[in-house]
This record gives structure tokens, sequence and C-alpha cells, in this order.
């Protein structure tokens, strides 16, 4: 669970990493081919819109006090937002998984998977009673953990999870905690210690929360069901659009650039207290990052900087006859805008298409015998 934790936060920062990892240096005179146009997630389109209310779906219980009288009904909340962390410094991540599987780009992606991997997806949908092409909604990753909300209340699942000799009680309104037990028994008859079990949380049979400990989790239902601090979410209602978009953490953002780029990572800790970013999988794959900090001119010079490497790896690009390379980085841009820029990268959806290509081709025996002895090893 934690290396598909990693993962997804990686596929979440690594375009933005992008920018710092192209500070190369040179110039040509061959121009690459025009772009083709890209629609950059910037705002909150209609659509969006319609899908952000249609998720104010809880309302609280509400505990009057003695002698006072409640005049005004309780304002219907996102479960999902209600549930993210609250405070400067955090990560939170929200992968759209059901708005990806039917896009063009999340249809490529399945067409690899149903190739490579149809099997394991029946078994899981088999022991699970979950199938991830249609029970899953959101995808949500954080500094603490992963929730994943979708359609969780079938009996499979929970008779799943009373199996695994967990520790099971109900909790708050509306959840019940999972606790893994903390030994298991060796082949020999020896006991042995779990390293870093994870506690899980399900609530109201349509969100999973994981997490690191039992606490840990229950944290999460706190802040869910109004219990936790009274801070607005790291992820307003109005920046719930895109495909996948959400907060990094300045901190995070260092740990992904490489040890050559050291000195920009840490120009960009100085100066920024925000990362947001915004990616469109609608057809091409666009990413916007908004950095903001609170010195204008620290962030018009970082963005200044940054926007200099990005031109000078296009160059770099034509003259060493990478068109494609150089009509790739005809996508980014650095925008200034007083104590904020932001960084705009895309790739063509035909460019995806011809790169996933392999994955879509039928299997070789060769790969099939690598399967096979793969899924017969212990």
């Amino acid at each position: 669970m934690q290396r598909r934790r990693g993962t997804w936060l990686v596929v979440a920062v690594v375009l933005f990493g992008l920018g710092a990892l192209l500070m190369l240096s040179g110039q040509g005179e061959e121009e690459a081919p025009p772009p083709p146009k890209v629609e950059f997630p910037r705002r909150m389109r209609f659509e969006e819109r319609q899908r952000m209310e249609a998720r104010r779906t809880y309302v609280m219980p509400v505990v009057a006090d003695a002698g006072v009288t409640v005049t005004e009904p309780p304002t219907p909340r996102d479960p999902v937002l209600a549930a993210l962390p609250r405070g400067e410094g955090k990560t939170a991540m929200v992968i759209e998984a059901n708005a990806i599987r039917h896009s063009p780009i999340g249809q490529l992606l399945l067409e690899c998977l149903m190739k490579r991997g149809g099997d394991d997806l029946q078994r899981f949908r088999e022991e699970t009673g979950i199938d991830p092409l249609e029970d899953l909604d959101r995808v949500v990753v954080t500094d603490d953990g992963l929730m994943v909300s979708g359609h969780f209340g079938n009996s499979r699942l929970k008779e799943l999870l009373s199996e695994r000799e967990a520790t099971d009680y109900a909790y708050g309104d509306e959840a019940r905690i999972y606790e893994p037990p903390t030994t298991y028994m060796l082949p020999d008859g020896g006991v042995a210690q779990r390293r870093n079990p994870m506690a899980m949380g399900l609530w109201n049979d349509q969100m999973l929360v994981f997490g690191r400990s039992p606490d840990g989790v229950k944290e999460v239902i706190d802040r869910l069901e109004g219990r936790g601090p009274d801070e607005p979410p790291v992820i307003a209602e109005g920046s719930t659009y895109g495909e996948m978009y959400g907060v990094v953490s300045v901190e995070q953002l260092k740990k992904m650039f490489p040890p050559e780029q050291r000195e920009l990572a840490e120009r960009l800790a100085e100066v920024a207290q925000n990362v947001e970013l915004h990616m469109d999988t609608r057809s091409d794959f666009a990413m916007v990052a908004e950095v903001r900090g609170v010195d204008e001119a620290k962030v018009t010079d970082l963005g200044k900087s940054l926007g200099g490497a990005l031109s000078l790896a296009r160059m770099k690009a034509q003259a060493d006859g990478e068109t494609e390379l150089a009509q790739l980085l005809d996508f980014a841009k650095v925008k200034p805008d007083g104590t904020e820029f932001k960084l705009e990268l895309a790739v063509p959806l035909e460019v995806l298409q011809e790169r996933l290509a392999w994955c879509r081709e039928e299997p070789s025996d060769e790969d099939t015998k690598e399967q096979t002895a793969a899924e017969q090893r212990p």
C-alpha cells in the first residue's frame, strides 16, 4: 500500500519537476512545426461546477445545546473534501478515477490493462466484490494515507475484511474501523511482528480510508463528521477542476528534484507557500501548476528563471534535431502574475497514442512465459 501511495504522488508531481529537469543550454536555427492547440485547465468549467454541486450530499447531525434553538439547517458538504487535511504545508491530490476511466487517455490505459492484466483484474473483482472500473469515483493521496470514494456496500468486501483477523468496531456517526493484528504466525509456529500494518476505515459504505494507524484513520473520520479543527480543507470547492487536482507541499516537491537541481529546489522551498496542480485528461494531457508566495520579487525572479530554462531546453532540442521534444516544449510556458506564476505543460493525445501503442499489441510468447512464471512463484 505504501508503494502504491508513493506511485500516485509521483504521478501527481513529476510533471512539475520536468521544468527543473530540462535545465539545458544551446540554440538552433530550424523551427519545429507549430504545435496543435491544447486546452489547459485554468478554471472551473460548467460540467465541473455541476459535479461539484452534486457531491454536496452529507449533512452533519445537529446536536443542539440545551436552551439553544437551531434556526437554519446545516449546509450539505462534499464528504471527500470535508475529510481532507487542514493547514499549511500539507499535500492532498485528488484523482478523478471515474472521469479518467471514461476519457480518451483512460481508454488507452484501459486497453493496456486488459491486454496485460485482465486476469488479475477479474480475480480482484471476485475476491473483493469491487469492480475498479465501475465502483471507484475518486482516489485521494495525502501525506498520511489514502482515501477512496465510490460504492463499497457489498457484503463480500466486509466479509473479506473480517476474515483477515482484523479487530473491527463502530466509530463516530457512520464509520467502522478495522485494525489489523500486530503479529502473525510463522510456518514454524513462531510469532512475528508486522511492520507498518495499515489500519482501515469504512465510512457510510462510500469511502475507504487507509492510514498508518487507527488514530490516523479516526482523525480523517473526525474531520469528515465535523469533529476536526475549524479550518478550511487544503482544497477548496472552487479548485476541484480537472481530472487530477490538489495541493503539493514544497517539501514533497523538493524530494522530486535531482541532486544537480538542488539549488532550484531550495529556491522553490524558500519562495513558495503553496503549489496547486490541475491536470486535464479529457483529450490531451495538460497540466497547470500554480506557485504562490508572499514576496512578489522572489516569485517573479523564480518564474523568470524557470521560463528561461524551458526556452533554452526548447532551443537545444531544435539544434539537436529532436523535433518531437521541441514541439512538446512549445507547450511549456511560465506565466507570472504578481505573487504567483503558472507553469503549463502538455502532451498531445496523438503522442500518447504513439507511446502506448506497444502495450496494445498482443503479448509475445516470451512475455506470456514470463508472466506465467511470475504467477507460479511462491
